[in-house]
């Protein structure tokens, strides 16, 4: 692991699929070292993947099959800047079409429980207009959105 700083996602078991499922997913990510357990170990025996090297969209990442006792949460999630339609509906998609599971305003959890919120540059843009009438109606019709629709921000923004 080169990086001074790493993200650390518990996981029951299911690192590995987790990492490949990232991998195949976002550019820029990709598996990297798989640790086996020398000696058998509370949620696992010796042999089993103890912890997953793995990078998303360039950030590091270890996936660590730590067993049942946590779960993620909203807490902490990733946040994915698209740059179109298309790239917003092939991640959401992905995730969602893959055992996971839409919420509100841009945000979705993949099969792991981890929070995604894939997020348009056009929204933050729109969100963050000098108009304050034109953000606010933006900002309002994202909040009755679960994925984000480029052309409803961007029409609501206009007015």
């Amino acid at each position: 692991m080169a990086s001074k700083n790493t993200i650390c996602l518990w996981y029951d078991g299911t690192a590995l699929d987790a990492a490949k499922f990232y991998a195949e997913t976002f550019p820029n990510s990709a598996v990297g070292a798989i640790h086996r357990a020398p000696g058998d170990y509370p949620s696992g025996k010796q042999g089993d993947v103890l912890t997953v090297e793995f990078s998303v969209m360039g950030i590091p990442c270890l996936g660590l099959n730590g067993g049942p006792a946590f779960k993620h949460n909203e807490a902490f999630s990733f946040q994915v800047a698209t740059d179109d339609q298309a790239e917003t509906d092939r991640l959401w998609n992905a995730i969602v079409g893959n055992g996971g599971q839409e919420s509100a305003c841009g945000w979705c959890k993949d099969k792991w429980g981890l929070s995604w919120q894939i997020t348009p540059r056009a929204l933050t843009t729109a969100i963050a207009d000098p108009d304050p009438a034109a953000a606010k109606r933006a900002f309002e019709a994202m909040m009755e959105m679960r994925k984000i629709d480029i052309a409803v921000i961007e029409a609501a923004r206009r007015g």
